[in-house]
């Protein structure tokens, strides 16, 4: 069976962005739930839900926060389980803040990071983590991939007829 991914944000501000995540996910066939916590507004509650994601089925946590509110950092060091962090973009630095405290975490205490607003990319990531011990999913990423390469293939042979007609 395959395990669930949990999509984190700090606040409701962040669902337009996050829900390209929980898209992705969904055309991956990967359960999900999404989740509105906060690091520091409801501390005990993130905590608890980062204590206990892995009995209750989740395999990757993806966490999206602005400014330097840092809701990724305070999950990985509440849980075992991967944690990919969204930094997202806004605010005075307009999202570099974000960027920096997902990315500069302690010996120990990883978080892999995606680019700012980076929620896809973040959906494609746990779906690889995930893939490591599915290997339906990890015959489905192949496939993705494939029909990626074929896209471009298309589009370079559009190109190269349309240079042929100038």
């Amino acid at each position: 069976m395959i395990r669930k991914v949990a999509v984190i944000m700090g606040s409701d501000s962040d669902w337009p962005v996050v829900k390209g995540a929980c898209s992705q996910l969904k055309a991956l066939g990967i359960p999900f739930e999404a989740h509105i916590l906060s690091a520091h507004r409801t501390p005990a509650e993130a905590a608890a839900f980062a204590k206990s994601a892995k009995d209750n089925g989740f395999g990757v946590i993806l966490c999206a926060a602005g400014m330097a509110a840092h809701l990724a950092g305070a999950f990985a060091a509440n849980t075992t389980l991967p944690v990919i962090g969204i930094p997202m973009k806004g605010g005075a630095m307009d999202g570099m803040d974000a960027l920096l405290a997902t990315v500069q975490m302690p010996s120990g205490i990883p978080v892999a990071t995606v680019a700012l607003n980076g929620a896809k990319n973040a959906a494609w990531l746990a779906a690889e983590i995930l893939a490591l011990s599915d290997d339906e999913l990890a015959a489905k990423l192949t496939d993705e991939r494939a029909a990626m390469a074929w896209q471009i293939a298309a589009k370079e042979q559009k190109l190269q007829k349309e240079i042929e007609e100038l």
